[in-house]
């Protein structure tokens, strides 16, 4: 009788144990989980949106702005970029190197230097206007002369331009590309075109003319007025250099008529739907 009591004992002890724990296990559950073992139903709402808020914030923490091109390779975006710029620089240098290219065409003739507006209005007022226009056509004249020597700096700085620059550049401003090769190309321009100006200036004769002029403005005001042609008319070049590449940039980008080529139809077709 008392072996049997002992048993009984024992094995309300047991169980009594193992209610225990389970209720340790369930409570630890509840605690880190919020799921309620002994109601699964009631925390079935906060589980699903626990998951779905795992679901939706992942990916935003790993995710990343890729350049969105499609179908697009590097090599064809690397390609479609040189052969726009190449379009842009071979069209704006020969517009402007023609007869009147700078002179005619009001985006980019070089005036009077703004120190000289008051040479110009001075010697317009006593009947000398048209020795100041020829003063002006002249720097134009040398302008025209002297762009040619843009072509070979352009056209190393766009074969050297990477496949990194190429797709910023794609999906960069109007004139991202010009910005591009400005910033590549101006200090070795200015030095390359100043002594090309300089020899310009003296080849069409401006070097004469604006001596003449200054020295009449000189003799009516009594002042002694001078400026530096060279640097004045170099820089006017190669910012009208800019202008035409720029323009042809924008075009190329906006008007898919101007996509002559096919690998500019690809490209900038493939920008179109990024801006």
């Amino acid at each position: 009788m008392r072996k049997s009591i002992f048993i009984a004992a024992g094995l309300f002890l047991s169980i009594s144990t193992q209610a225990q724990l389970l209720d340790i296990l369930k409570s630890t559950v509840k605690d880190k989980t919020g799921i309620d073992l002994n109601n699964p139903q009631a925390t079935k709402g906060s589980t699903a949106t626990a998951t779905t808020t795992a679901t939706t914030t992942t990916p935003t923490s790993t995710k990343t702005t890729p350049l969105n091109v499609g179908s697009l390779t590097s090599t064809q975006i690397s390609s479609g970029l040189k052969e726009a710029l190449s379009i842009g620089v071979t069209d704006g240098v020969k517009k402007l190197a023609l007869t009147d290219g700078f002179l005619k065409n009001e985006a980019v003739k070089i005036l009077m230097p703004e120190k000289l507006r008051k040479v110009d209005a001075t010697l317009r007022s006593v009947g000398l206007g048209s020795l100041a226009d020829e003063g002006v056509k002249l720097l134009n004249r040398a302008a025209e002369d002297a762009v040619t020597e843009a072509a070979p700096i352009f056209t190393n700085a766009i074969t050297s331009m990477t496949i990194t620059d190429a797709k910023n550049i794609l999906l960069g401003s109007n004139n991202a590309a010009t910005s591009y090769l400005q910033g590549k190309t101006q200090s070795q321009l200015f030095t390359a075109f100043q002594p090309k100006v300089k020899a310009s200036l003296g080849k069409v004769g401006a070097d004469a003319v604006w001596k003449n002029l200054i020295s009449k403005y000189n003799t009516f005001t009594g002042q002694a007025v001078t400026t530096d042609l060279n640097e004045y008319v170099t820089t006017e070049t190669i910012n009208g250099v800019f202008k035409m590449v720029a323009d042809k940039e924008s075009g190329i980008r906006n008007s898919p008529a101007m996509r002559t080529t096919s690998i500019l139809q690809k490209v900038f077709g493939a920008q179109d739907g990024n801006r």
